[in-house]
């Protein structure tokens, strides 16, 4: 069911990592309130699961392979999604990877980066979330509205031992990209807002809190709240920044880390 006072009957969404996580969760929430929704996803077998379980619920649903290091592709993407449906509501520059081996571990040391997974953290977290919000911003202006979300990470807001350089470096600069971004687009009556997660329970880093009680106790420890997120908490977030409770909201990112942030 839609969250309440949330009704996306008419609307429509672009979510990038879309298949599993924290994009699947932006799905569900936006399906549930009645937005039909593209899906795009890298992963073709994880996204045709997801696009399965989601006709279930509506046929509003259409899933796209695609990889967020490709700009050109993700701006084709977003405008014929935008030019078949007729509008485009809401885009969610959500796809992102793990950045590598933490500080803590001697691979992760400064001196010992492996430029090629710099690069590749690089090309997924930033340029993929700059070149989403790019095809968002050319399809919204003509058309004087929309929303646009950002993931970023709390690991983008302090330091942190267990992100490594390359992912605390990427997120802290998609908050930057927000900001810029909300600044100009708001003449256009766009709003340009991000989500800074903290502990869910999601398959980053291989799944690691699933398969490592210990790891998951750990990133507990480190919340106010003492325990790690289902990734349906973020829902209420997602409606709230993708619907009209946020007409007042643009620039900001929005941590929810069960107040992991107050920890340190």
């Amino acid at each position: 069911m839609a969250q309440q006072g949330t009704d996306f009957s008419g609307r429509t969404a672009f979510v990038t990592g879309a298949a599993s996580g924290l994009g699947f969760a932006m799905t569900e929430a936006m399906v549930e309130a009645g937005s039909a929704v593209c899906l795009a996803d890298a992963d073709a077998n994880n996204l045709d699961k997801a696009v399965d379980h989601f006709r279930r619920i509506s046929n509003q649903v259409d899933g796209l392979v695609l990889d967020v290091r490709e700009p050109a592709k993700i701006r084709e993407a977003v405008k014929s999604y935008s030019e078949r449906q007729g509008r485009l509501d809401a885009v969610f520059a959500n796809a992102g990877i793990t950045g590598g081996p933490p500080i803590t571990n001697p691979a992760g040391f400064i001196e010992n980066i492996d430029l090629d997974v710099w690069r590749n953290v690089l090309d997924v977290n930033l340029t993929g979330v700059f070149a989403t919000l790019q095809a968002a911003a050319a399809v919204m202006k003509p058309q004087g509205s929309g929303r646009i979300i950002a993931t970023a990470s709390i690991a983008g807001m302090r330091t942190s031992n267990v992100s490594g350089y390359a992912y605390s470096a990427t997120k802290a600069a998609v908050i930057q990209l927000v900001k810029l971004a909300a600044a100009e687009l708001a003449q256009y009556d766009i709003r340009v807002n991000g989500i800074a997660p903290g502990p869910f329970m999601t398959n980053i880093a291989g799944g690691i809190m699933f398969t490592d009680p210990s790891r998951k106790d750990f990133m507990a420890q480190g919340t106010a709240l003492k325990r790690v997120a289902d990734p349906k908490e973020l829902k209420g977030l997602v409606t709230l920044l993708a619907g009209e409770g946020s007409s007042f909201i643009t620039g900001q990112v929005i941590a929810i880390d069960g107040g992991a942030l107050v920890m340190h």
